[in-house]
């Protein structure tokens, strides 16, 4: 088992540092609106790394659309909005505790490539301020290293 950078939780998969177990501490989110499957970096008040692997099987697919699946942007926004509160969450544990997630706004949303089943979505956050709960997440999703979202998230812990 490896230790994530938090020494909080540990994971069983060596490919992340803090596994679905220690998100599900981490978020109230649950299936199917848990859109984070792992962590794979964390520098504490800077910087995350997480996964989402898309699979056919998730049920936006089956509207969105059925003959050319496309994960909807705003599912893309949520899930870089997820990756934002895990790194809060991560580097604030004492002011965070018992608080929940509430997003608070987004910034220049950008979408670049349409992201289908089978992509294994990168999701990156950089911490550039936190104050009293408010965090501002400079985000991007990335698919082999291709952007495919980006935005602002601002998030606060309530």
């Amino acid at each position: 088992m490896a230790e994530n950078a938090a020494g909080l939780f540990k994971s069983d998969n060596p490919k992340f540092i803090m596994d679905f177990a220690g998100i599900l501490k981490v978020l109230p989110h649950r299936y199917p609106f848990l859109l984070v499957d792992g962590i794979i970096a964390f520098e504490k008040e800077k910087s995350i790394v997480g996964q989402k692997n898309v699979s056919f099987n998730e049920p936006f697919f089956a509207g969105h659309f059925p003959n050319e699946p496309v994960m909807p942007g705003v599912l893309q926004i949520e899930a870089l909005a997820q990756i934002s509160c895990i790194l809060v969450a991560l580097s604030f544990p004492e002011e965070t505790a018992g608080k929940r997630p509430a997003f608070a706004g987004i910034e220049e949303g950008r979408f670049r490539k349409p992201v289908r089943p089978g992509h294994v979505l990168t999701l990156k956050g950089e911490l550039e301020k936190y104050r009293r709960g408010f965090a501002v997440v400079r985000a991007r999703a990335e698919i082999d290293g291709e952007l495919a979202a980006e935005a602002i998230i601002k998030a606060s812990m309530i």
